[in-house]
């Protein structure tokens, strides 16, 4: 642990720090005074050391997204806070700190060897998304619970493992339990385990890990088919079809219709509700049907326009980096021999020349950019005519079958209305069999009553389709002018940033020029 620090002053990580370290860690020499001039960019570093400054808080790291290995051992860091957007980070170390609880780490998914030694950690917790971790090392913690070692069983790639240290490993069989219970651990406080210690281990516990690995292979089972479940829902969502491949449109109209409860027990109804359902179903698999396919169809011409663009913006890239590269040559050439002119006119003419060059190369680039704004404003033009009308005719599809779905309720209500008014006669002649609830008896007490009921149903029902159908065409639109304005969007800021390099690339290479003319 950090008590050794804990009197001296405590340093915040701040820009001066972190430009400080980025120096100390960055090149040497002439690398490193380029790099100085040029200005380092904090998120293309892929190593950071803040180890032994006394740091009490990990702050201000966001910028370094591309960093595999950070080191932030011997501070006095109470709380693993602030490395949500190290996203690339390998490995991590927090070793001789104040921490007391594991947590913070649920981003670093490729996470594979982690240090949190000499802490104040009594659990091991909160590390269930680092499935890539292969190192931990929790020595010298306030580890006490042989059965919290379970836990790392979900992590299939660890292979090392440091304990030593902790009140757990007084524990009378701890290398046994822990042997058996982590099956692929090659290395065990420094050690390797060999096959002796695992037989033994396994003898002592084979029954309770073979338990384990049962319960665990079920959980595993309900996970995976909870997975598929949720990603064939999702499927659905993207083709704006979520439950149309079954009876829940039926069930919502006659969910929140307080008159088909009283109806349906009014003879020879039940038989109409069944035939109802039935063509209601074959209707809303016919839209579901048509809205998967719809969705692979879009789905591919995404893909096609997405290589489309790519292909494009790599074929120019490749031509422009060709240019670059020639004047690059021609640049090094020139820059030794104006270095070595001592005729003034000579030198003259040679960055006038020089200047041409330049002048030439950032025309012939800007020329090359426009050139790729105009074959992607053509790939986009053409990807919004296929996608507009792939999206108008899924629409054109749907109304036709929502429409036929009206038509099915309009004749369910007309059928429901005959039967409604001929049960009114019979009632009327008390033809009808006494057992029949006062709610619905309530119904005919006149005809009017009897026809308000069976229409306030009808509009419900009605209701409930437009509904449907409304939702799945507002959101399939809202999709499609989503997709498009993103793609704008996108084209803006690559065009923006491409003219942005090249302005640099030129300014820079003016620079020297200037600087060598001085």
């Amino acid at each position: 642990m950090s008590s050794q620090y804990e009197t001296a002053t405590v340093s915040v990580i701040d820009e001066e720090m972190l430009q400080k370290a980025v120096e100390e860690q960055g090149p040497k020499g002439q690398a490193g005074r380029i790099a100085k001039e040029e200005g380092v960019q904090y998120n293309e570093l892929l190593q950071l050391r803040l180890d032994y400054r006394n740091i009490p808080r990990i702050d201000h790291l966001w910028q370094f997204t591309s960093l595999t290995k950070l080191q932030l051992d011997n501070n006095v860091i109470e709380k693993i806070e602030g490395l949500e957007c190290l996203t690339n980070l390998i490995w991590l170390d927090l070793s001789f700190n104040n921490i007391e609880v594991i947590e913070g780490l649920n981003k670093l998914l490729k996470l594979e060897d982690l240090s949190l030694s000499n802490n104040r950690i009594s659990i091991i917790e909160n590390m269930d998304t680092l499935r890539n971790l292969q190192i931990l090392s929790l020595g010298n913690n306030l580890i006490d619970k042989l059965d919290n070692v379970i836990y790392l069983r979900k992590f299939s790639n660890l292979r090392t493992l440091n304990l030593a240290g902790n009140p757990v490993c007084d524990e009378e069989n701890y290398k046994l339990f822990v042997t058996a219970h982590l099956p692929d651990l090659v290395y065990l406080d420094f050690r390797l385990l060999n096959e002796q210690t695992r037989e033994m281990a396994y003898a002592k516990y084979q029954y309770a890990v073979e338990e384990m690995r049962h319960n665990e292979s079920q959980e595993q089972k309900a996970v995976e088919e909870e997975q598929r479940k949720e990603a064939e829902l999702q499927l659905h969502k993207d083709a704006f079809v979520e439950f149309l491949n079954g009876p829940h449109l039926f069930d919502s109209m006659f969910a929140d219709d307080a008159e088909a409860a009283k109806l349906a027990y009014i003879p020879g109804v039940a038989t109409l509700l069944e035939y109802y359902q039935s063509q209601l179903v074959e209707l809303c698999m016919q839209v579901f049907e048509a809205g998967l396919t719809q969705h692979g169809r879009r789905a591919a011409e995404v893909q096609c326009f997405q290589d489309c663009s790519r292909e494009a913006v790599s074929d120019n890239q490749q031509r422009a980096a060709q240019r670059a590269a020639e004047f690059e040559r021609s640049r090094r050439e020139m820059m030794a021999e104006i270095q070595q002119t001592t005729d003034s006119k000579f030198l003259k003419s040679q960055i006038n020349q020089y200047m041409d060059e330049i002048n030439t190369l950032y025309e012939s680039l800007m020329t090359m950019e426009l050139q790729l704004v105009d074959q992607l404003e053509e790939i986009i033009k053409e990807f919004e005519r296929n996608i507009s009308d792939m999206v108008g005719e899924f629409i054109e599809v749907v109304q036709g079958i929502f429409a036929q779905c009206r038509d099915l309720e309009n004749h369910h209500h007309e059928k429901i209305l005959e039967i409604a008014v001929a049960t009114l006669e019979r009632v009327a002649k008390n033809e009808l069999d006494d057992d029949m609830p006062d709610d619905v008896r309530m119904l005919f007490v006149d005809k009017d009553t009897v026809i308000n009921a069976v229409s306030a149903s009808h509009d419900t029902h009605l209701g409930k389709i437009d509904n449907r159908e409304d939702e799945l065409v507002t959101r399939i639109n809202s999709w499609m002018s989503a997709l498009l304005n993103s793609i704008h969007e996108e084209e803006v800021k690559r065009n923006r940033k491409r003219i942005a390099e090249i302005d640099h690339y030129i300014s820079y290479v003016k620079e020297q020029l200037n600087d060598l003319s001085l």
